[in-house]
């Protein structure tokens, strides 16, 4: 922190095991119409150098070309921003439809009207405020609980469905592929959140990258595990597909509701994480979050289309990090010194990333499925480009004359006269 120019404001009360927690349960999001899963690993190095919660935008303002550091580190701290505002909304989004299947469950006409989806969003942000505010000292622990509810939950998943369920074969399981589209990249985005919270993780140069290599590997397993026992047990895929709670026809096929309703509360617990900030934060992005929800009240389909922004936002945060990080390798300057360090795997590993989040950029602009319709086209790629076009607009009003990046309060690069960075 004091290479960074920062005050330490926070108390560092997450472990490597909470940490692990955090961002395990936080990458837990997949498609089955993709069958996958996958995670950004290649941030640990960045993180040791720089362990701040501005992540990305921070990283941008310590690698850049100084002739353009300042607009990059700027557009990368408003993708980031909105990105994680517009994941926010899609979380609480998600717990609302959990709440719907749990009901279709014991009644298959029932269906939530608009205003209800919205009432229990906006109900999901107040229980999250509750947590990063007064109950913010116990959330480490809760994140380190969570960690052995993820691990419990595999178990009490696939044990009653390799039992009870009826199985598919082997044929159809390893060599019968579905590819309806990328959505499954949604996972891509949990092995960075803790960045967010470093300033709060003991040692978080060291506990930081190593949490986040951990949580990816323990998910590859845990996920293959699921997916394998997934579909066997799963029975006809173009049925559970079209249903409206597709991984609840998994469990029905055992025959036994009560692992549903088992299912359903873990996923409860486990989707609670939010990360522990000041309470004038938490209250700003929980009402900024609610906005977005609101939306939700006048169409589902255009509140879609806002948070359909979240995956090419923090993607391409990731890739302007990560590619000033491979021009300083490419060009030889020297990185900070860090504890989780690439070495000379640094430039290929770099490279790869690059590369591939631009890879995944462009395909996640590509329909989820052929003919396109104005409900089923891809909207993400037009609010992605309209809040660049805003983003660039209000620089160049504002930004350009106020805006001081973080670098400028960086050890070596500190002008005479500044202070370390803090909240007064």
């Amino acid at each position: 922190m004091q290479r960074l120019g920062k005050k330490q404001e926070f108390k560092r009360n997450f472990s490597l095991l909470s940490t692990l927690g955090f961002i395990s349960i936080y990458m837990l999001h997949g498609s089955l119409l993709n069958g996958g899963f996958c995670g950004l690993f290649w941030l640990t190095e960045m993180e040791s150098m720089a362990p701040t919660s501005g992540g990305q935008y921070h990283c941008v303002s310590d690698f850049a070309p100084a002739e353009c550091r300042k607009i990059r580190s700027y557009s990368a701290g408003w993708m980031s921003t909105l990105g994680w505002l517009a994941s926010v909304s899609s979380s609480v989004f998600v717990m609302a439809t959990l709440i719907e299947a749990i009901a279709d469950v014991n009644n298959a006409n029932f269906a939530f009207e608009r205003w209800q989806y919205t009432l229990l969003m906006l109900a999901f942000l107040v229980v999250t405020i509750g947590f990063n505010t007064w109950g913010a000292t116990a959330l480490p622990r809760i994140e380190a609980l969570s960690l052995f509810g993820h691990l419990g939950g595999l178990l009490i998943t696939i044990i009653p469905l390799l039992v009870l369920a009826p199985k598919n074969s082997a044929k159809q399981v390893f060599t019968e592929v579905v590819n309806n589209g990328v959505s499954v990249l949604y996972c891509n985005l949990g092995s960075d959140s803790a960045v967010h919270i470093s300033e709060e993780v003991e040692n978080a140069s060291s506990n930081v990258p190593r949490a986040m290599w951990w949580s990816f590997i323990l998910n590859v397993v845990m996920g293959l595990a699921m997916l394998v026992t997934m579909l066997f047990c799963i029975g006809d895929l173009n049925a559970a597909i079209d249903s409206s709670t597709p991984y609840l026809i998994l469990f029905q096929n055992t025959g036994l509701n009560v692992w549903a309703y088992a299912l359903m509360v873990i996923l409860f617990f486990l989707m609670n994480h939010k990360r522990n900030v000041p309470d004038n934060a938490v209250y700003l992005t929980s009402i900024a979050a609610g906005i977005l929800c609101l939306v939700n009240l006048g169409s589902t389909f255009a509140f879609n289309i806002i948070v359909s922004l979240i995956l090419l936002a923090l993607l391409s945060t990731n890739m302007i990090s990560i590619g000033c990080v491979l021009r300083k390798r490419l060009i030889g300057e020297e990185l900070p010194p860090a504890r989780w360090f690439l070495d000379r795997f640094g430039i290929p590993i770099n490279a790869f990333a690059f590369f591939y989040s631009g890879f995944v950029i462009v395909f996640s602009c590509f329909p989820a499925a052929v003919p396109v319709t104005l409900t089923m086209a891809n909207w993400a790629p037009a609010v992605w480009v309209g809040v660049m076009l805003l983003v660039v607009v209000i620089y160049a009003v504002h930004g350009k004359r106020h805006y001081s990046p973080p670098v400028v309060f960086v050890e070596g690069k500190r002008a005479g006269g500044i202070e370390l960075q803090g909240v007064d």
